[in-house]
């Protein structure tokens, strides 16, 4: 925790889910003056005899315009110039949370719901965070009306 300000790591991948996550978040910060890490995970699952449209460089650089974009538009309908560190890291969603949550005071995902029962569940990302960060996890519901905004 560097000058007493918490570290709070978001995972962002584009879903209404993140996107409201990374809402929360910086909400969270501007009130406690912590400092984000806004983090998208993008890895290539290996596979036998499969040929991907994109090459790994062209799946991190489409998923660092995605967390751009999504941080851009977050803070502007939030009306808020609060500094988030950017980070692309070529990993599993939850492996990469995890790590980057080592250091961190509290670490952030999104629900993905989908309706009905299965919105009282949480997502595997979600779920293996809660069940395995090392700091406390805040998983944020994407509220009815939110899910075409950022």
């Amino acid at each position: 925790m560097a000058e007493n300000k918490p570290r709070i790591v978001v995972g962002v991948d584009g879903s209404p889910g993140s996107r409201a996550a990374l809402r929360w978040a910086l909400r969270y910060a501007e009130h406690s003056n912590g400092h984000i890490v806004a983090l998208i995970a993008c890895g290539i699952p290996a596979l036998i005899d499969v040929v991907l449209p994109m090459s790994e460089d062209d799946v991190a650089a489409q998923a660092e315009r995605e967390l751009r974009k999504a941080v851009e538009e977050t803070r502007v309908l939030l009306g808020t110039r609060a500094p988030v560190e950017q980070r692309v890291v070529r990993d599993h969603a939850a492996r990469a949370l995890l790590d980057e949550a080592q250091e961190a005071d509290l670490l952030v995902v999104g629900h993905r719901g989908h309706g009905g029962f299965v919105e009282a569940l949480l997502g595997s990302v979600s779920q293996h965070c809660v069940h395995h960060a090392p700091c406390p996890v805040v998983v944020v519901r994407c509220a009815a009306g939110w899910g075409s905004q950022t």
